[in-house]
């Protein structure tokens, strides 16, 4: 029988969990600094309170609006990214295929196998399968310390070979 292999990576909520961290921390110093401004013009604490509250409430729908144009940036950048594969699908299949098999052999497949890889991906799904490959290719590292992997070098000899 045989048993699906299941792994919890967690690289995909480290937008979700940055977010959430910078926006508590910004959301707390301002806040805070707010209140203190406040205080430290001896204002009333019933004043105070009030300013807390409204700086509270002014620091959510702020964070809340820039998360949303955030968000809905980068699904618009996605889209247009899937419209350019498609156009560049239609215009030069073969220049693509390519691409994708240079994609392959940059992370380390022999030439022959990755164009055999991109031949069948292409064939499946030719669209799905280059802009996720083209996609992952340019992702940028974590501070360094975790290098994508198979993020596609500048021209290496070998992407060079298939290139060609």
């Amino acid at each position: 029988m045989h048993r699906s292999h299941r792994e919890r990576h967690r690289t995909g909520r480290v937008g979700w969990l940055r977010a959430s961290v910078s926006g508590a921390n910004d959301g707390i110093l301002s806040t805070a600094s707010l209140v203190l401004g406040v205080a430290a013009a001896h204002a009333a604490h019933s004043n105070i309170l009030i300013a807390g509250v409204a700086g509270l409430v002014a620091g959510a729908m702020s964070m809340a609006a820039g998360e949303y144009v955030s968000v809905h940036s980068q699904a618009d950048t996605e889209r247009a990214d899937l419209e350019l594969e498609r156009t560049e699908l239609k215009k030069d299949v073969e220049g693509e295929r390519k691409e994708l098999m240079a994609i392959y052999v940059a992370r380390g497949l022999e030439p022959r196998l990755a164009k055999q890889v991109a031949e069948q991906l292409m064939a499946h799904d030719a669209l799905g399968s280059h802009a996720a490959t083209s996609s992952a290719s340019h992702r940028p590292s974590v501070r360094g310390r975790f290098k994508w992997r198979w993020r596609r070098p500048a021209a290496s000899p070998p992407e060079r070979r298939c290139l060609s």
